[in-house]
């Protein structure tokens, strides 16, 4: 990936230059864990989250402003049928969140989740990637850097997630182009394709990684090509939140597939990130496998919106209270170990 002097070049150097963990809050951490009143470890992967908002939070951890920041593009690939659905129900479902309406919604009061919705241009999908790129290197470029923007205002806590018609098409492609083997095995049901709408899917992701094929060997490329809006500028937040020092939650499926260009690019790149969960894509459990991801939840979910992301914000803001209100041994006056 060498510099062109073209819009990708800023983020070639940014993803190149990375900041480590902080490993003196990380050793505080550590070092209170060992003293809180419980046995070493009894907390399970609870105490191993703690540890990591320390290390990419640079504090003590805890989650004060937690935010939940879902993307919204239209795809010009849904012409070839690959979905169930009109793209007109992305600008739909964008008024049900502004309404309160949708599942995002609920998940994010029940745990206290400030919650961004991101309108990406839906009156004017990307191109057909079948025929030719999603996006030109400037218009993906902005994109991301308008992601990066989503971050505004302060947070001490990304949630990434999305909308957008087709969009389970777009990250198969993504995967396929990444990480090879057929499409058929990135290619799942997403909002409910079957049959001969599952078929032209498979063929439209055939098709298009086929076609942008010389191109695919640089990440960058991969994602204007075959990605879309909302995927290029999730790509964005959370490289923004790794300069900035905020943990990533990443959601399912889709948002995996931005994470997924990152991590290409520099494989510790996702270091501040945690999967919210694995969704019921066939592929995304493919794809943690890959990127070396765990993921907090497997509850059958896919219906993106953030909701498995925000739905591991509740663990995580637990994980972080554990931490810093359980009281030591000596505040407790619980005899420790002899």
């Amino acid at each position: 990936m060498t510099a062109s002097g073209l819009p990708f070049d800023d983020f070639r150097d940014l993803i190149s230059n990375l900041r480590g963990p902080d490993t003196v809050a990380l050793a505080a951490a550590r070092e209170r864990d060992s003293q809180l009143t419980k046995p070493g470890g009894a907390l399970g992967r609870l105490e191993e989250i703690a540890f990591w908002l320390a290390a990419w939070s640079g504090r003590s951890p805890a989650v004060n402003r937690p935010l939940v920041a879902v993307f919204a593009g239209n795809h010009g690939v849904t012409a070839k049928g690959v979905t169930p659905f009109p793209s007109s129900v992305t600008a739909q479902m964008v008024a049900n969140f502004a309404a309160g309406g949708a599942a995002i919604n609920q998940i994010c009061v029940a745990n206290d989740l400030g919650l961004k919705i991101f309108d990406l241009a839906l009156d004017v999908p990307t191109g057909d990637i079948t025929e030719e790129a999603a996006m030109d290197e400037r218009g993906c470029a902005a994109t991301m850097a308008f992601g990066m923007e989503a971050i505004a205002g302060g947070t001490d806590l990304l949630c990434i997630g999305e909308m957008g018609i087709g969009n389970t098409t777009i990250a198969a492609a993504i995967f396929h182009a990444l990480y090879g083997g057929t499409a058929a095995e990135w290619v799942g049901p997403g909002t409910g394709s079957e049959g001969e709408v599952l078929a032209r899917k498979i063929a439209a992701v055939e098709a298009a990684v086929a076609l942008h094929k010389p191109h695919l060997g640089d990440p960058l490329e991969v994602l204007r090509r075959l990605g879309g809006r909302e995927i290029a500028a999730m790509a964005g937040a959370i490289l923004a939140a790794r300069t900035e020092r905020i943990p990533v939650l990443i959601d399912g499926y889709v948002a995996t597939a931005a994470a997924a260009i990152l991590h290409a690019m520099n494989p510790s790149a996702l270091d501040h990130c945690l999967i919210g969960h694995v969704s019921a894509e066939p592929g995304h459990i493919k794809a943690l496998d890959r990127l070396g991801k765990t993921p907090l939840l497997a509850l059958g979910m896919r219906l993106g919106e953030g909701t498995g992301a925000a739905l591991a914000a509740g663990i995580v803001k637990s994980a972080a209270m554990c931490h810093s209100g359980m009281a030591t041994f000596a505040q407790a006056g619980v005899s420790g170990k002899d």
